[in-house]
């Protein structure tokens, strides 16, 4: 979240930057609020250093035998009045945060200002689309064949928007995770950990999902716990309310898990096969870094995104997020998209968030500078590396042979244990 100070002193910057993210958050009443707070505050100050004053009176009239009576019975209305002040206080600072953590993250100067995904601006691409010299099958009509996943099964077990993985394909979704994982962990120097995939509502608070993301998350009754939408939950947690040491920075985290979205309000989009499921598995990257670093890290973090498609031999495109695009947290945020000749449309793979300081200031991840200082707040970023299915379809999909069959990238040989899916 946004720091408070900053708010109060910065609140045109706020309302410009609310409304380049089209949010939804209505910020008129924050300055009545704030005037409220500071009229509470200058009168329960003024009335405590009256009782602070009178106090020390009675207590020299007593000394010299005096009757203080008076002067006592007053302290005790100015005593109920400072009450019900600080009262008034605490309801005002309550509103104050309620309103507090809903405003977004403000985009980056380099964000281009826009509305939607129609915005949203392609920076790169690499690898060049294959002409195929048959008509590409999707990656279902593939699977007619291949029988790599099994939807109904998915489907019957858990509802709709389930897959069942089985032979195979079972295999490829496990060949990717640990080429993922290596490539991370053994070249771009990420120390691997393996978190819980259910995490308590402090968690979810201190990346963002909550308050706002509930309705799009399961939730697990009676316990009021929640699956991750992503393991970004739980890796950036996993430091809540710590100080770090500056010389210990940066700290690179990876990690699969299997994530689950409820995605509310989503259906009847991109919902054919692999597109859109509520249970999926990913490999994350997590950075904590000082903010004088953020961004050049966030270039490294695209870059290790980048790399696993290149090996792929996957061609892909970069996207900028525009303002009006980006998640509640993201204060800049990269996209890359896969081309998939099947669907004849780019697939998001990753994004590539650099959150800056708002969820470390949720989540309390401070650092000490070397040599002493003031404790900061640690800037955090994050990014698929990769998502499984939609990466899954790209394989499918580019490596896709006239007879049906679909040649395994060679990165990946000796984790699947062949060359051609058939």
């Amino acid at each position: 979240m946004l720091d408070l100070k900053f708010i109060r002193e910065n609140f045109a910057k706020v309302e410009d930057g609310v409304r380049k993210k089209n949010a939804q958050i209505d910020l008129s009443q924050f300055p009545i609020y704030e005037e409220k707070r500071r009229e509470l505050l200058k009168q329960a100050e003024a009335l405590k250093a009256l009782r602070n004053r009178v106090t020390d009176e009675i207590a020299q009239t007593k000394k010299k035998g005096g009757e203080a009576a008076a002067k006592i019975a007053e302290m005790k209305e100015v005593g109920e009045r400072v009450k019900a002040l600080d009262d008034g206080l605490k309801q005002v600072e309550e509103r104050l945060y309620q309103l507090q953590i809903r405003i977004p993250n403000l985009p980056h100067e380099s964000v281009p200002v826009g509305k939607s995904s129609e915005d949203n601006v392609v920076v790169a691409s690499w690898g060049e689309i294959q002409k195929l010299e048959f008509s590409p099958k999707t990656h279902v009509e593939l699977n007619e064949k291949l029988q790599l996943i099994d939807f109904e099964g998915g489907a019957k077990v858990s509802g709709s928007f389930f897959v069942n993985f089985k032979g195979k394909g079972a295999k490829l979704a496990r060949a990717l995770i640990n080429f993922m994982l290596d490539l991370h962990i053994e070249k771009h120097g990420y120390t691997e950990v393996m978190p819980p995939v259910v995490v308590n509502r402090q968690a979810m608070f201190g990346t963002g999902q909550l308050p706002n993301l509930e309705d799009d998350m399961y939730r697990i009754d009676p316990d009021d716990l929640f699956l991750i939408p992503t393991a970004e939950v739980p890796i950036t947690n996993l430091l809540a309310n710590d100080t770090l040491r500056g010389e210990d920075l940066p700290i690179y985290y990876t990690a699969y898990t299997p994530c689950f979205r409820r995605e509310a309000g989503a259906y009847g989009k991109d919902t054919k096969g692999l597109m859109r499921l509520h249970q999926f598995d990913k490999v994350e990257m997590v950075k904590f870094v000082k903010p004088e670093t953020s961004y050049d890290e966030h270039e490294k973090l695209r870059q290790n995104a980048e790399e696993v498609l290149q090996l792929l031999g996957l061609p892909y495109r970069v996207l900028l997020l525009c303002s009006g695009d980006m998640s509640f947290m993201a204060a800049k945020c990269y996209d890359l998209e896969v081309w998939a000749p099947g669907v004849k449309k780019w697939l998001e793979v990753s994004s590539c968030s650099n959150f800056e300081a708002f969820q470390a200031r949720r989540a309390n991840i401070r650092y000490r500078p070397e040599g002493g200082g003031k404790l900061e707040f640690v800037h955090t970023l994050n990014a698929s590396g990769l998502a499984l299915p939609r990466t899954i379809i790209g394989i499918m999909e580019n490596y896709q042979t006239d007879e049906g069959t679909v040649i395994v990238p060679e990165v990946l040989r000796k984790y699947v244990g062949c060359e051609i899916l058939k």
